[in-house]
């Protein structure tokens, strides 16, 4: 009598261990599907940057154009499997107004496009660096860093990263400065929009991680007068660096705001001493903060953070000589950069790690009671024991299902009571 119920159950089982058996198969095959891929991409990659040397040397000086037109258009042979994409460099504003050199990447899914084209997601990359080499498009896999590229190819839309001004074209820095990253990520979207065969509509949805969040935070907030002939239909953002008086003072005690001070008063320096003279800038730094900073703003995050712990480390305490959050004429120049100052009417995503420690919850926590007295409907979402680096894909899963909301034209749920 035993033996039938085995023979029951393994019956009963045996399609289910079946199945297991196809989907882990599947697993596997799709898996090394991607890991050939990446292989190929790395391979092709370092074929890329063979050619990147000569495609970054634009002519000086730089021929005029207007913000968003092209100077040089390549494609990438290592696109993501899928997918077709290309290197651009193309024209963008400074903080002064003035005609600069930014590149990006653009990428497109290998399906036919709508008839209106297709929608652009604007990724705002996080913190890599402040010097031209630190450039995301000049990694040998320009992609990797693109949190959610996978998934919004698969629903259709096309990715355009802007690197920045000063990042992969040599200029001055524009780290931490509102108007240029903003301009530089409108910009890059029109630039891709003269891609023909990318067929890219006008609709946009700006996503950003960290230093990122504030460049699309900006442009959010200037679209409609910088770039009034794009749709923005919503903007997202992942620990964002929205409030920069917050950050400053948050992070000035540990490493990681001794490097993001290292990147920004060189950046700032070079922007607003017409305005208020080296010196004056400069004067926050001690003499052992002075002599390092350089040093540090030439070395890339993702690459030299071994190196640049080596010397921020022990300049915790004494690189600065106050809070350049409460000392003049930072203040100021960090409440002009930080987000807020103009309403945005577009839905906002807000995704924020509860155990970050370079973007505090309570920072994100004050930038979203900003969004709301400004009557932007805001959708925040909070992750427990989620890290800084982490951030953007802990958000994705809820940043997709509002992505899906924004795109079609409905107003997701609003946190605001």
């Amino acid at each position: 009598m035993r033996d039938r119920p085995s023979a029951d159950i393994w019956r009963r089982t045996r399609p289910r261990r079946r199945g297991l058996v196809i989907v882990v198969l599947l697993i596997m095959a799709i898996g090394s599907v991607f890991a050939v891929d990446a292989i190929r991409r790395h391979i092709e990659g370092e074929a890329d940057l063979v050619g990147d040397r000569t495609f970054y040397r634009i002519p000086d000086p730089l021929p005029e154009g207007e913000p968003g037109e092209i100077v040089r258009l390549e494609e990438i042979d290592s696109a993501p499997l899928g997918s077709t994409a290309w290197r651009v460099i193309y024209h963008t504003r400074d903080l002064a107004g003035s005609d600069v050199a930014a590149s990006a990447v653009v990428v497109v899914p290998d399906i036919p496009a709508p008839a209106r084209g297709r929608a652009v997601i604007a990724w705002g990359h996080p913190t890599t660096g402040a010097a031209t080499q630190c450039a995301p498009s000049l990694d040998v896999d320009p992609f990797q860093f693109i949190e959610g590229l996978h998934e919004f190819l698969l629903e259709g839309y096309a990715v355009v990263a802007a690197d920045y001004p000063g990042l992969g074209m040599a200029g001055a820095s524009s780290y931490l400065l509102g108007v240029p990253e903003s301009n530089s990520v409108l910009d890059a979207v029109r630039a891709a929009h003269d891609i023909d065969a990318a067929k890219i509509g006008t609709d946009v949805i700006l996503w950003g991680h960290s230093q990122g969040g504030q460049a699309v935070l900006f442009a959010a907030e200037r679209a409609d007068g910088y770039a009034p002939e794009l749709t923005l239909r919503g903007v997202a953002v992942a620990a964002p660096a929205a409030d920069l008086t917050e950050l400053m003072s948050d992070d000035i005690v540990n490493v990681s705001g001794v490097t993001i001070a290292s990147y920004a008063i060189p950046a700032y320096e070079a922007a607003y001493a017409e305005r208020y003279g080296t010196a004056e800038l400069t004067a926050i730094l001690t003499p052992s903060g002075a002599a390092a900073t350089p040093k540090m703003a030439d070395m890339c995050l993702l690459s030299q953070n071994k190196e640049i712990h080596a010397i921020a480390d022990p300049l915790i305490g004494h690189y600065l000589t106050s809070d350049p959050a409460t000392t003049e004429p930072w203040k100021t120049l960090l409440e002009e950069n930080s987000a807020g100052s103009s309403p945005i009417r577009v839905p906002v995503f807000v995704g924020q790690g509860l155990a970050d420690e370079l973007v505090k919850p309570a920072a994100t926590e004050d930038y979203v009671t900003l969004l709301c007295r400004q009557d932007t409907r805001v959708s925040f979402h909070r992750y427990p024991s989620v890290n800084h680096g982490l951030a953007a894909y802990a958000a994705l899963p809820d940043m997709l299902g509002w992505l899906a909301a924004v795109s079609a034209g409905e107003a997701p749920p609003s946190t605001c009571r």
